[in-house]
This record gives C-alpha cells, sequence and structure tokens, in this order.
C-alpha cells in the first residue's frame, strides 16, 4: 500500500498511462475480446463527434435490464460505469473512464484562435473521458460497418426527438463580436403542418417528396460535387400562406429557421460572417426579397442609371454577393441546409437569382382554390363535406380571394363573446362566406370594367395624338 500511494504521489502521470496501455495491450493478446477506445476529444482537444453520439445512445440504453455498475477507482481515474449492449446477437461492453488531460494537449489546444465560449471551457478542463468498448475479434468488421454507424444514426434521431424549433434573427451589433452570439433565437412553436395548409393535394405531395428525397441524398451530393443544399422560391399575393408553407417545412424537417433580413446588413462581408454562424439541419429564409434594394432585376438598375435624378443607395449586400452565397463558394459552408426566398412579384427579380442550383424549386402560392377551401372548412368548422360547398367551389374558382381571407371569414362568429372559441353553427358561417364571396366577385367585375375603360380611353388619346401628327405632316 505504501509503496503504491509513493508511485501515485512521485511519478509522472504519462508514466501511469503508459504502464497500464502495456499492461492493456499484453492481456489483449490473450484475450477473445477486442478493446476500441472513443476519446471524448482528439489530441488538439477537438470534441470527437463519435463519442458525443455514443453517450447519447447509451443514456437512452440504461434500463433496469441492462448492466450497469459504478466502481470505485484511485485518483488517477475517477470513476468507471459499465452498460452492456446488445446488437445483432453480439454483446457490447461500454466502460466510462476518466482521466486527466495531457498538458501537451492543452498547449496545443490552447494555440487554436477561437471566441467560441464552449472552446474555452474545454481549456479548462483537468479531465476527460473515454469509452472502452469491448466485443468478440471475430465481430470487428460488423462493429465498425455497421454498430458504430448504427450508433449515429440512433443518437442523432434522439436529439432530432427531444429537439425544439427555433427561429433565430440578427442582432447587428454583434456582428464585430463574438460571432457565436451574432443570432438570437426564440422557441418556433408554429403550428402550421401540411395537413393543415390550404394547398392542393398535387402540390402538397410533389413538396414532400422533394424534401424527402433531399435529406436523404447526402452521399449523392458528395458524389456529382454539389453543396447540400437546395433552394425554394415561393411567390404569390400577400395572404396565400407563404410563411405557413415555411412553418410546416420546419415542423416536418424539425429543422431550425434563420430569418434574415438583408436590409440590415451593409456589405457583403456581414452575410459571409452571418451564413458561417448558422447551424446545419437549418432553412434559412428572406422574406419579401423583391423589397430589397439593388436585388431587383439588373436591367431596371441600368435604366436608373442614367437618369440623373436617381440617387445611389446606401451601402448594402449587393446581388452578386448574395448569389455567391447561394450558389458559389459559400454555399459549401453547411450541410443539409434550405433556402426560401419568398416574393409578392417574381416579375420583379432578376432572372440569375432564379436560375436552377439557386432556387431549385419554384412554389406558386395563389389564391384559393376549391381543394383549399375544403381543407380550411375541415380545420376551422370540423366540416369535411355540406350542401353548400358546391356554390362556394364555385365561386371560389371565379374570385382573387385569398386562403387568409377564406380562413378569416370561417373564424367569424355570430356571438360577440371573445372567449368563445367554438366557430358557430357551419350552414350559418357558410352562408356568410357566399354572401363575401358574392361581394368579392362584384368587385371584381367593378375593377375589370375600370380597367377596360381606362385601357380604352388611353388607346383613343393616342389616336387622337397619331391623327393630329398626321395632319401636321
Amino acid at each position: 500500500m505504501v509503496a503504491r500511494s509513493l508511485a501515485n504521489d512521485f511519478l509522472p502521470d504519462e508514466f501511469h498511462d503508459y504502464v497500464s496501455f502495456r499492461i492493456r495491450k499484453l492481456l489483449s493478446r490473450f484475450s477473445s475480446q477486442l478493446t476500441m477506445v472513443v476519446n471524448q476529444f482528439d489530441d488538439r482537444l477537438v470534441p470527437n463527434q463519435i463519442y458525443d453520439a455514443a453517450e447519447t445512445y447509451l443514456a437512452g440504453r440504461v434500463s433496469p435490464s441492462t448492466t450497469r455498475l459504478n466502481v470505485s477507482q484511485p485518483d488517477k481515474e475517477n470513476s468507471v460505469q459499465e452498460v452492456v449492449d446488445e446488437f445483432q446477437g453480439v454483446n457490447f461492453r461500454w466502460v466510462l473512464r476518466s482521466k486527466k488531460i495531457k498538458s501537451s494537449a492543452r498547449r496545443l489546444g490552447s494555440s487554436r484562435r477561437s471566441t467560441d465560449d464552449d472552446f474555452s471551457s474545454i481549456l479548462s478542463l483537468s479531465h476527460a473521458r473515454c469509452f472502452e468498448v469491448s466485443f468478440p475479434k471475430q465481430h470487428e468488421k460488423m462493429a465498425v460497418e455497421s454498430y458504430f454507424p448504427h450508433i449515429v444514426r440512433e443518437a442523432r434521431a434522439m436529439k432530432e426527438e427531444k429537439k425544439t424549433l427555433k427561429i433565430f434573427t440578427v442582432e447587428p451589433e454583434n456582428l464585430y463580436g463574438n460571432i457565436s452570439k451574432v443570432w438570437t433565437g426564440v422557441n418556433l412553436d408554429h403550428p402550421a403542418t401540411f395537413d393543415t395548409l390550404a394547398m392542393d393535394a398535387g402540390h402538397k405531395t410533389a413538396i414532400l417528396k422533394d424534401l424527402a428525397r433531399f435529406v436523404r441524398r447526402k452521399d449523392y451530393y458528395r458524389k456529382v460535387g454539389k453543396a447540400w443544399k437546395r433552394g425554394y422560391l415561393l411567390y404569390g399575393p400577400p395572404g396565400t400562406g407563404k410563411s405557413s408553407l415555411i412553418a410546416a417545412m420546419a415542423n416536418y424537417l424539425n429543422f431550425d429557421v434563420y430569418d434574415l433580413e438583408l436590409t440590415q446588413l451593409r456589405e457583403n462581408s456581414e452575410l459571409r460572417k452571418l451564413i458561417i454562424a448558422t447551424a446545419n439541419r437549418s432553412i434559412l429564409v428572406v422574406e419579401d426579397i423583391d423589397c430589397t434594394i439593388d436585388l431587383q432585376n439588373r436591367s431596371a438598375a441600368k435604366q436608373n442609371h442614367h437618369n440623373p435624378h436617381h440617387h445611389p443607395p446606401k451601402r448594402q449586400v449587393t446581388l452578386s454577393g448574395l448569389l455567391n452565397f447561394i450558389d458559389g463558394l459559400w454555399s459549401s459552408c453547411g450541410d443539409e441546409r434550405i433556402i426560401v426566398f419568398t416574393t409578392n412579384h417574381k416579375e420583379k427579380l432578376d432572372p440569375a437569382l432564379m436560375r436552377p442550383g439557386r432556387m431549385d424549386v419554384h412554389i406558386n402560392l395563389s389564391y384559393c382554390t376549391p381543394c383549399g377551401f375544403r381543407i380550411l372548412a375541415s380545420n376551422y368548422l370540423g366540416v369535411k363535406d355540406h350542401g353548400l360547398f358546391p356554390e362556394i367551389e364555385e365561386l371560389v374558382s371565379r374570385c382573387q380571394v385569398t386562403p387568409a381571407e377564406v380562413a378569416e371569414q370561417l373564424m367569424r362568429n355570430d356571438d360577440d363573446d371573445e372567449d368563445d372559441d367554438d366557430a358557430g353553427d357551419p350552414e350559418d358561417v357558410l352562408t356568410r362566406l357566399i354572401e363575401f364571396l358574392k361581394s368579392k366577385k362584384d368587385e371584381l367585375k367593378v375593377e375589370s370594367l375600370e380597367t377596360s375603360k381606362s385601357q380604352e380611353t388611353q388607346e383613343i388619346k393616342k389616336g387622337g395624338l397619331s391623327s393630329s401628327s398626321d395632319n401636321k405632316g
């Protein structure tokens, strides 16, 4: 006991590690078991993703039927935990160990430049953990090719299941400070799903298939040499469900949302900082991109250039900078990302912005359709069919009414009690909707007549000017 105490006090940690390693290696020659070590950090104190996955995976495996032991250890090793996991009929024995971080590793780690608070906390650690997983030697290939990938997949699924979706906005004052704090997030608890969207079933199916194909094609994107990203352009009048579709996509994929307001940025370098700070498996949204200065059709910009009354805009993100982010070298800074642009006026956008590879999928969210109305009626009234549906569907197909307008009518109730969540009698609500749609139809007729008269007046004026010019000639 005295000799052990003296050895612990006076012999360096490296010596203990070396002796322990040599003994384990010697014993392994006579053992039918193979042991692999999964360290928490590498030699430069970079976190090991396999270790993180194993930690998450094994935490879900601890149950009354799982072998789990806590064993007291000398000071050189603080604790040991053992978990036995069965995979394809093979037992894998996991042991969690804790040991002191070598000073050489700390020096290598401190040479890395980082403003990340998490990294600073890693440098302050005195001990690091590692997993030792033991299994029969004859199953080494299965362990490497099947078991460890299985752990990574399961851990990822477990994290996704517990994940709380967030929506992030830009904090401009942090653009020149701690880059990890340039985005600030709040929980995203939007109820929209593809089941509740007032959209034709065919369009929904096409979008869902495209999203599912995207998330499972990581290897394919790498094989063809493309960044693992996809662009969606949502266009249509206000109130047609563009924001609801984005929320439904986030809920379906379990992706966080980054709301990017380009007018807050002064130059392209700030955009690059923001892109670097976004996480993988996320949706980056630029709403109403047609209202963003300098991103409209360049032919219009050329005309303004010759206009003496035109004043150039203040410094901000340029079209070329945005294109580089979407489709250039900076587009590869991250994986499994979806970029969504929305606009009320697709015709105002520069064609370069809408090419495949930048905006891969163009989704027209137009006025309400009969199919969309039925979904809204089911959502708001709980009614799948009704005798008034045919008349309403006929009016909807002839009126330019948005899903938001129809939803507002379906929410109205004769009862003025604000605490009443009941939508009221479906027949009364549908009858009022018919009256609303008829008034919209009449308004559309009036607008059409006024437009026709205005066009006729302009043609008459043009004809008069033309005749006057001919007479003078």
